[in-house]
Parts: C-alpha cells; structure tokens; sequence
C-alpha cells in the first residue's frame, strides 16, 4: 500500500535541497523565457518570424534527442544528470552577454544557445522525472509534485517581476547572467543531496533501438499514459503557437515596456501558484482523472482576452485570463505526472519520460514555428485565437480515454525487473477501487 503523503515532506534535507534547487534553476528558466526572446526583439531587431524560429530552436531538442535520452538516462544515476546540465546551461547562458559586449552577437548565436539549452533541458527533465520517486518514495508522488510545482509556480512570480526591471534597467543580455548564476547554484545545491542512488543493472546486451522501442510501445499501448501524452501534445503545440506571438503582441500592439511585460508574465506565474496549491483538494473533489481533460476545458478559453485586449484597462483582464490558463495548466500537470510515475515500473522511468516528452514536447518547435509564420501571415493577435483555440480542443484525448472516471492515481506498483504484461499497462483504479480488483481486466474495463 502506499505510504500516506506527509506534511513534512519539505522539511526532509534532501527533498529540501532538491526544492531549493528547483527553485534556482526554474528562477533562472524564467528569466530566460522572458530576457532571450527581448534579446532579439530589442537588441537584434528581429522580425516576427525570427522571433518564431528562436522559439523552435529552444525546444528543437526534444525531437533531436527526445528518445534516446530516455534510455541513456535509464541507464545512468540520474542526480549527476541533473548536475551536469545546470552547469553547462548556465555556461551556455554566460556566452550571450559576452559576445553582446564584444560585439559578436547574432541571431544566428542566439539560436545555437537556444538549441544547446534546449537539448541540455531535454537530459535535465528526463532525470527529474526519473529521480523524484527515488527521493521520495511512490507513496508521496501527489505530495511531491505538488509542492515541487509550488515552488517552481513562485519563480514563475518572481522570475519575470525581477527580469522586467533588469531588462529595464541593465538591458536583457546582461540580464541573463541572472539566469546563469541560477542555473549555476542549482547544481551546485544538488551536488549536496547525501541519498544513495543504486546504479540500474546494466543490461546484458544493450541496444539503444531495443530500448526506445520498449518505451514507446509501453505509452502506447497503455491508454491512460496514450491519453495523456496525446492531449499534452496538442495542448503544447497550441501554447508554443501562442507564446510565440504573446510578447510581440504585448510590445508592438499593446505598446508595454519590460516592466510591464513582466508585470504581466508574473500575473501567470501567480496563477500557477495558486493552481498548485489547489492542486491537490481539486484533484481530490473532482477526481484525479478528470480534472486533467476539465482543467484545459474550463481554463483555457479565457486565453482569447488577450487578442482582445487593447491599451487601457482591458489588458488587466486579458491578464486574469492568462492567469486562469496557468492555474489549470498545473493542476492539470499536477495530476498527470501522478499518474505517469506511478503506472511505470522504475526502469522504464526515463524512456516513459522521454517518450511523453518526445510526443507531447515534439510538436513545441513546430508550434514555435507555425507562430512565426501566422504571425507574418495573420499577425500577432490572429495567432493568439488560434492558439488559445487549439489549447482548448485538448481536453478531447482525457475527455475520451478512461481518465474521464478514473478519480485516483493507481496504487504503488511493485518495482518490476521486465516489461509490464499487456493486461498490466491497463491497470488502474477505477472510481477509488483498488486496481487489484481488476486484475486482468484493461483499463477501458470498469472505468469507463
């Protein structure tokens, strides 16, 4: 049986550093989310379309590397994982203010760093998935998340209510060393984390091709994990269209500086904050699996003020909007990443995570791209309405998939040594019924 959350799961040494660390690195991620993008627009003067394409290049490393980081992670102790691409990010990072001052800056150097941080990212995430039911047992995965996802809903606050005034202040290239130094003291934080990692049991004969497969088909042929994966991937597409236009649209149509560009991002971020602390009672009232379709149904719609926003007292409202996008976009993800980690044995932790993220990040790039091109073709505020159109049609794979009943995560797996049964990828628990009871019978059975 699972253990029972514990209150006190943030004052364990551990589970605290790897918070604390968290909260650097997601600090640092956000400054760049909003620093990079103002790097072209204000200092390279980049057109809509280049804007778009910095966007690809950030998340291109999930289809260059998507798949296979799943099976080297899995075979790898994930912390030192995490270690490494703090660093070496936050290296990437430091190059950009430098050759800005040296003036070697192009928007060819901005996409090469956009690229090397993307893949880094791709290895980082995979292990982050990887490395949490270790630290903090199956048992507590829900409370994990949750309170993971609080902290890094705060930096999402702070992040952009600290880059607006830099940019405003230093200018955005140097505003980047903050993300540097970020990146950088999350690694070094997480060198301090003391918990044994046992090294996985190398395969007899390793064969990366084998490996990917067994990750790929084990999604696929689970249709809770199939569902999720399908609806993270259109609700991703739709936000990298979206978000790709979103700070051309507040610069150049609304006319706001950075401070009130940041002004606005850490209105997001406060909707996220309050969707993780909510995550939890409203996963709990609602149920776990039908809060992941209900949470895009009901909270993104109100993505469409924005493009209605004009100058004045309407851009306070389209804000409200965005923040409502972000409070459902982490209950939903609360819930879903429960689910993910624990329906999969732990060797095939990574090449889930990677295989979810190949499928549902793969379309990022993509949407980064389409943005830029809709954005020459229709503008920046006609993207937004297909971006916000396309984010709301993703609650269709939840809404048709067993997660429409399934109200809880399924009970703690055992720790399996092989493949999962087909019959076993289907099981879940099925309106609080203890998956056991079902045993053999595939998730669509009694849960629908």
């Amino acid at each position: 049986m699972p253990k029972s959350s514990r209150p006190g799961l943030l004052s364990e040494p551990d589970f605290g550093r790897l918070s604390a660390a968290t909260a650097l690195g997601q600090l640092g991620d956000r400054i760049v989310f909003l620093a990079l993008p103002l790097v072209a627009i204000a200092a390279l003067h980049a057109d809509a379309f280049q804007v778009g394409l910095l966007s690809t290049m950030t998340t291109a490393g999930s289809l260059l590397v998507g798949l296979p980081a799943g099976a080297w992670v899995d075979r790898m102790r994930k912390r030192p994982v995490l270690i490494g691409t703090d660093l070496v990010r936050a290296l990437a990072l430091l190059t950009i203010p430098v050759a800005c001052w040296t003036g070697l800056l192009t928007i060819w150097w901005l996409y090469a760093i956009a690229l090397v941080h993307g893949v880094l990212t791709v290895f980082f995430d995979v292990a982050y998935v990887s490395y949490l039911p270790h630290l903090v047992g199956r048992g507590n995965l829900v409370a994990g998340n949750a309170k993971l996802s609080a902290i890094r809903s705060v930096t999402s606050i702070s992040g952009p209510a600290v880059a607006g005034p830099l940019v405003g202040l230093v200018g955005a290239p140097a505003t980047l060393l903050a993300s540097s130094a970020g990146m950088a003291m999350s690694g070094l934080l997480a060198v301090t984390i003391r918990k044994p990692e046992q090294k996985p049991e190398p395969s007899a004969q390793p064969q990366l091709g084998r490996e990917i497969k067994e990750g790929l088909r084990f999604v696929a042929r689970h249709p809770v994990l199939r569902a999720i994966t399908l609806g993270d991937a259109a609700f991703n597409l739709f936000l990298a269209v979206y978000q790709s236009m979103l700070l051309v649209f507040l610069e150049r149509e609304l006319g706001l500086q950075p401070f009130g560009i940041g002004l606005i991002l850490s209105g997001m971020g406060c909707g996220a904050l309050l969707g993780a602390l909510m995550a939890t009672s409203i996963s709990l009232r609602i149920g776990h699996g039908p809060v992941i379709w209900i949470a895009a149904l009901v909270t993104c719609p109100p993505a469409v003020l924005m493009p209605l926003a004009r100058p004045g007292g309407s851009v306070y409202v389209a804000a409200a909007g965005l923040s409502a996008l972000s409070l459902g976009g982490v209950v939903r993800v609360v819930a879903q990443s429960s689910f993910q980690q624990a329906l999969t044995p732990d060797r095939l932790l990574g090449r889930m995570s990677a295989t979810a993220r190949f499928v549902s990040w793969g379309g990022i790039p993509l949407g980064g791209l389409l943005g830029g091109a809709s954005g020459s073709v229709f503008g920046a505020t006609g993207t937004l309405w297909i971006g916000a159109a396309g984010m709301t049609l993703s609650a269709l794979p939840g809404l048709l998939s067993p997660l429409r009943t399934m109200r809880t995560p399924p009970a703690e797996r055992s720790r399996l040594d092989g493949p999962l049964r087909s019959q076993d990828a289907g099981e879940g628990e099925c309106g609080g019924q203890a998956s056991a009871e079902h045993h053999g019978r595939g998730a669509d059975d009694g849960c629908s």
